[in-house]
């Protein structure tokens, strides 16, 4: 049976990677998003979770491959580095920011004033009234959020330029979204 002929989601094989902290780094918080609201991701995650965290308590020289076999495995494939040290990288916490109004910060740059975070609303929640200083991207992954007189269902994306304004944001329902901003945005 091929990939595509398998049912449920296709990113499920890379749940392990991640939950070894083996993804790319760029590649992570967009995983991170996406087990989020993947209902198969979130249940792999949860049955391989005992199971990396039981190496935790292993010394370093039994998880990690004696330095011959890296050796040898290079040389296959053309000079791969010897990886430092396995360590579990412990995913970035919820932290309540205003009342009903949660985020997990996933990555910032100081450079661009930008941040990439989830952001999860509890019922009623209301988001203060806002100006973009720059771009600003949302994709809802559960929930229905309202941007001023505009209804978001999951799966919808929201972008908003530089300059405009958001009187009032909120969700009847509770909602999470990945939002991609900057942190210069000037609220009411």
């Amino acid at each position: 049976m091929s990939t595509a002929d398998k049912p449920g989601c296709a990113q499920t094989e890379h749940v392990a990677e991640y939950a070894l902290s083996a993804l790319p780094a760029h590649e992570t918080p967009a995983f991170a998003a996406h087990v989020e609201w993947c209902a198969e991701c979130r249940a792999e995650l949860a049955s391989l979770r005992p199971i990396v965290d039981a190496f935790v308590d292993w010394p370093a020289d039994v998880v990690r491959a004696p330095s011959p076999l890296w050796a040898r495995l290079a040389e296959r494939i053309g000079g791969a580095p010897e990886p430092s040290e396995l360590r579990w990288v412990a995913e970035p916490a919820w932290k309540q920011v205003a009342p009903g109004i949660e985020v997990k910060l996933l990555a910032t740059d100081d450079a661009t004033a930008r941040v990439s975070m989830l952001v999860r609303l509890a019922p009623g929640a209301e988001y203060p009234g806002h100006s973009h200083a720059a771009v600003e991207e949302l994709h809802l992954l559960d929930g229905e959020l309202w941007i001023d007189d505009r209804k978001l269902d999951p799966g919808d994306y929201n972008r908003a330029e530089p300059g405009t304004s958001d009187a009032r944001v909120w969700s009847e329902t509770g909602c999470t979204c990945v939002l991609i901003t900057s942190f210069r945005d000037v609220l009411r």
